[in-house]
């Protein structure tokens, strides 16, 4: 097991230096050759070393490190914690996926809207499947732009495999959202842009890729604190 922690370490942590030389100048106090003492301006090298560790969560690891058929086999261990969630008595893992997850049933006269209705059939079928970070299929399990890109591919749109930025830019914004538009947050991790996206489906709830797939009301101080904006795909 040495090789493989070592390899996750060295994966997880990415330690970079750079060193800057710049000129600076001291006064040093001298004596001339009659006895008088004067000042002049030395330079002389400051070095500077900016130091910067990156940490890139290891959590994100299995997308760099795993085939698609490996990914698929850890979503699966992560969902059943190997089948033995008994030897993980103190995660928060533990029942996470084997108990149902929150249920909510969308207002029918919604699903009057066939393009909603087509995005809402698509994206209940994998409701409870884990957050598998880079997953971007039912093979991988998802990520949260993984999984909004999947839903909406299948839907009636082309629009490949985007981040949440990325589906953020190719949507309208909208202050009057409707069921079927997006949702998008900043700030629910270290990263710049829009860092979380999901489906609104109307009432103030959407559908996105927690931890695992399910409904979550946006109403909640954490969901209001991160809000970014809601966006009309095109």
């Amino acid at each position: 097991m040495e090789g493989s922690l070592q390899t996750l370490f060295d994966s997880q942590y990415i330690l970079t230096e750079d060193v800057v030389v710049e000129v600076r100048y001291r006064t040093e106090t001298r004596t001339d050759s009659e006895g008088n003492d004067y000042e002049v301006e030395v330079p002389y090298n400051y070095y500077i070393c900016y130091v910067t560790l990156e940490n890139k969560n290891l959590s994100h690891l299995p997308v760099y490190l795993l085939s698609e058929d490996q990914m698929s086999r850890y979503a699966i261990y992560m969902a059943t914690l190997g089948n033995r969630p008994d030897l993980f008595p103190g995660s928060e893992y533990v029942g996470k996926y084997t108990e149902p997850p929150e249920g909510y049933e969308v207002p029918r006269e919604y699903l009057d809207d066939e393009t909603f209705a087509a995005i809402l059939s698509e994206a209940e079928k994998y409701i409870g499947y884990p957050y598998v970070w880079g997953g971007s299929s039912p093979a991988t399990s998802f990520d949260c732009s993984g999984y909004v890109s999947w839903v909406i591919n299948h839907s009636g749109w082309n629009v490949g495999r985007l981040g949440a930025q990325g589906l953020y830019n190719i949507c309208t914004p909208t202050s009057n959202p409707q069921p079927g538009d997006l949702v998008f947050f900043k700030g629910t991790y270290d990263t710049p842009g829009v860092s979380h996206c999901g489906i609104y489906v109307g009432d103030g709830r959407m559908l996105h890729c927690g931890n695992p797939i399910g409904y979550a009301n946006l109403n909640t101080s954490y969901w209001q604190s991160h809000f970014y904006a809601y966006g009309r795909l095109p």
